[in-house]
């Protein structure tokens, strides 16, 4: 501030990785970094610049001040730029998160856990190749002042199992994989559960055939559902309602999916991926239901979007080192629903399940939605054969309104949902 800054913020991220991958038996690599990194946004009226910097000496900090404000006093004027509202910044103790373990596993342990999961997948029948397995260990510190008064910090830890196998021979070969990461160790899924749901996974999809093309019911796997719900939170971000290119863009306040239907965003749960005491403002942050009992019941977003839509922020704002804060989800889920997985796979005498997304083909303007897909054909409830090169296509409006999430919901990733039925889609050759 003394340097001419009318408002600055700076963010401090510190992190460690390691991991440790195989194949049949043999390392194939050993990895370890560490860093440290500072963020420094600086404003000069409505003008505001952000620059970063991965060497913390004096000299180097004093110099990435003087080149930010440089960059500032250049920088288009803003009106909607600016920190967080002070009335909304965290205050008081941050909630425990329980996202630190304080575990960092030597690479011996790594390397039994990824041997284990190979070891795992390659005793399924049908599997004849590794493509890898690895298991990996990490730890970061998230630490944020702004002129505003606020100053803040976390750390968390993370463990993470994984593998990938290949069934079959020659032309017929597929491939498929698992994987599990945890915020503690405790919690980390088996590295034998994870091989050998991978090597079950890959001998399923031997012999793929394609269905014929036409109108059919489609369940997306609780592996492919979550995408559903990053295409409906990049619709409901304030950047995109406040430039106007989201599809979304009308519907506050509308029943956008069916009666009963909830989505809700939970930075403070315990132990979840991407938990945070405070978003990337520092704006307190709380459970807030997206969607509740069908209806969309707001948007999300960080200070600028906040202002340009004359809304609060949310305490949603994310962000690096290197930019400035975007509207971004944490433990995002679309809440169970009534029937079990196995009703919603007898609803039709035929259906198509998802277990693998392929390319794009969103349209984040109108919600054409249009992406190449991997599955199985469904009959009578039961899984039969695979199904491949296939492309689904409908409007992500129409598949909000008419998706039926069944009571298979579990936490295991950033973004959540059970398995999703969706009445009617286009089915064709990719």
């Amino acid at each position: 501030m003394g340097a001419g800054a009318s408002a600055a913020d700076a963010l401090y991220v510190g992190e460690r990785s390691s991991g440790v991958q195989v194949r049949l038996k043999q390392i194939d690599s050993v990895s370890r970094s560490e860093g440290e990194e500072v963020g420094l946004r600086l404003f000069v009226g409505q003008r505001s610049a952000t620059v970063a910097s991965s060497d913390l000496s004096d000299e180097a900090l004093a110099a990435l001040v003087e080149r930010c404000l440089a960059m500032a006093r250049e920088a288009p004027e803003d009106p909607y730029a600016g920190l967080a509202p002070e009335e909304l910044l965290q205050s008081g103790d941050l909630a425990d998160l329980e996202s630190d373990d304080g575990r960092e596993p030597d690479p011996s342990e790594l390397r039994a856990r990824a041997l284990e999961a190979e070891a795992a997948a390659l005793a399924v029948e049908g599997v004849t190749n590794s493509s890898g397995c690895g298991a990996s260990a990490s730890a970061s510190t998230i630490a944020l002042a702004t002129s505003g008064g606020f100053s803040g910090a976390y750390r968390s830890s993370g463990h993470g199992c994984s593998a990938s196998v290949i069934a079959g021979e020659g032309s017929t070969m597929q491939r498929d994989h698992a994987w599990h990461s945890a915020r503690h160790l405790g919690d980390l899924e088996s590295a034998e559960d994870i091989g050998r749901r991978a090597g079950e996974r890959a001998v399923a999809r031997l012999n793929p055939t394609r269905p014929k093309p036409g109108k059919y019911p489609v369940l997306f796997d609780p592996r492919v559902s979550a995408s559903l719900l990053g295409h409906f939170a990049g619709a409901i971000s304030g950047a995109a309602i406040a430039r106007k290119t989201s599809f979304l863009q009308d519907k506050l306040g509308s029943a956008l999916f069916a009666p009963g239907i909830g989505i809700v965003d939970d930075p403070l749960r315990r132990r979840g991926l991407r938990s945070r005491a405070f978003d990337g403002e520092g704006v307190r942050v709380s459970r807030q239901e997206l969607v509740s009992d069908g209806i969309l019941k707001t948007w999300i977003a960080e200070s600028a979007s906040a202002r340009q839509l004359g809304i609060e922020p949310t305490g949603h704002a994310a962000r690096g080192a290197g930019g400035a804060p975007s509207a971004s989800p944490s433990n995002l889920y679309l809440d169970a629903g009534e029937r079990a997985r196995e009703e919603l796979l007898a609803a039709y005498p035929e259906a198509v399940l998802i277990i693998e997304l392929i390319g794009q083909g969103v349209n984040p303007v109108t919600g054409d939605y249009s992406r190449g897909a991997v599955g199985f054909i469904v009959r009578n409830g039961e899984i039969a054969e695979p199904v491949a090169e296939i492309t689904i296509a409908a409007n992500l409006v129409d598949m909000f309104a008419t998706l039926e999430p069944a009571s298979d919901l579990e936490f295991r990733r950033g973004i959540d949902a059970p398995t999703i039925l969706i009445p009617e889609m286009t089915v064709a050759a990719a």
